[in-house]
């Protein structure tokens, strides 16, 4: 019961309103009796969610919630040759259109001011957060010795402003080590704070083929190889650009290629920035914008 109580949950967030507009300019509930294009909706979404294998599943499984259908906002389970009929001959476009609505309501909530950016590739903002538990109720959480914990790791997709990826982990577990288990698009680009300077980590991603623009750490060594030529006029708060290559030790056995290094005036916090990024033709106020951008995620 707890499962359904959970779908419930999740079906109220739902704009019912919405749905029935498309329902009626489609005309998928024309001549339909009981089964109608929401309870259908329902159906398949709970098909998602338990990971159902047939639709007798999906009859079977909603049918043992029948005290909890009203919720749902369906009448009764439907069998599973209705399941079965109605898959056949509704308008799969219906589904498709109100996918593209819940997406453009959902997505950009938060009402993010958006550099739109002329690279064709994907933004992903990675950053985590601690959330406390009580240590009474979740032991298995241990975090400090009177505290509990697990940390959030969020890989934010930049144009819709949801999460892309969400992993859970012990609260224990240092940002970057928890970005290793975070699987990434060849071609994308990922943007972190100095967290995730880790040059594993780093050469990790740029062997996959996605680009990365991170924040360093103060005590970086490295030696400049060239020195790129400033923009004139415009994005005076470039104060560097420069290939480098890491001479620490281990740093360097981590990531023996080049590296690009950017400098920033952050005049909103009277502060220099310094970044790193394994992109070396975007112009560096892309570079600037990029990481600006991570600080949304917050």
């Amino acid at each position: 019961m707890t499962n359904i109580t959970l779908f419930s949950q999740i079906i109220a967030k739902l704009d019912r309103f919405s749905f029935n507009k498309l329902v009626k300019a489609k005309g998928t509930d024309k001549h339909q009796k009981g089964y109608t294009s929401w309870t259908h909706l329902v159906s398949m979404l709970f098909c998602q969610f338990a990971k159902s294998q047939s639709v007798r599943d999906i009859s079977n499984g909603l049918r043992s919630a029948t005290g909890n259908l009203n919720h749902l906002g369906i009448e009764r389970a439907p069998s599973k040759s209705t399941i079965s009929y109605q898959n056949k001959r509704r308008d799969w476009r219906l589904f498709r259109d109100y996918y593209y609505q819940l997406l453009k309501s959902l997505g950009q909530q938060a009402g993010f001011k958006q550099v739109k950016f002329r690279i064709k590739s994907k933004i992903l903002l990675l950053d985590s957060t601690t959330i406390t538990l009580c240590l009474s109720l979740f032991d298995w959480a241990r975090y400090k010795t009177h505290k509990g914990a697990v940390k959030m790791h969020t890989l934010l997709d930049y144009d819709g402003n949801l999460p892309a990826y969400v992993h859970i982990s012990d609260g224990k577990t240092a940002d970057n080590k928890g970005a290793y288990d975070i699987p990434l698009l060849a071609g994308s680009v990922i943007v972190a704070d100095r967290f995730y300077n880790d040059f594993s980590l780093l050469n990790v991603w740029d062997s996959n083929e996605v680009w990365f623009v991170i924040r360093h750490k103060e005590n970086l060594q490295y030696r400049t190889l060239k020195e790129n030529e400033l923009p004139d006029g415009a994005h005076q708060h470039i104060l560097k650009d420069e290939l480098i290559e890491l001479t620490g030790p281990d740093s360097k056995k981590k990531y023996p290629g080049t590296l690009r290094k950017v400098a920033v005036w952050d005049a909103e916090n009277d502060q220099v920035i310094e970044l790193i990024t394994n992109q070396f033709t975007w112009v560096a106020n892309t570079i600037a914008e990029l990481y600006k951008s991570r600080w949304q995620v917050e």
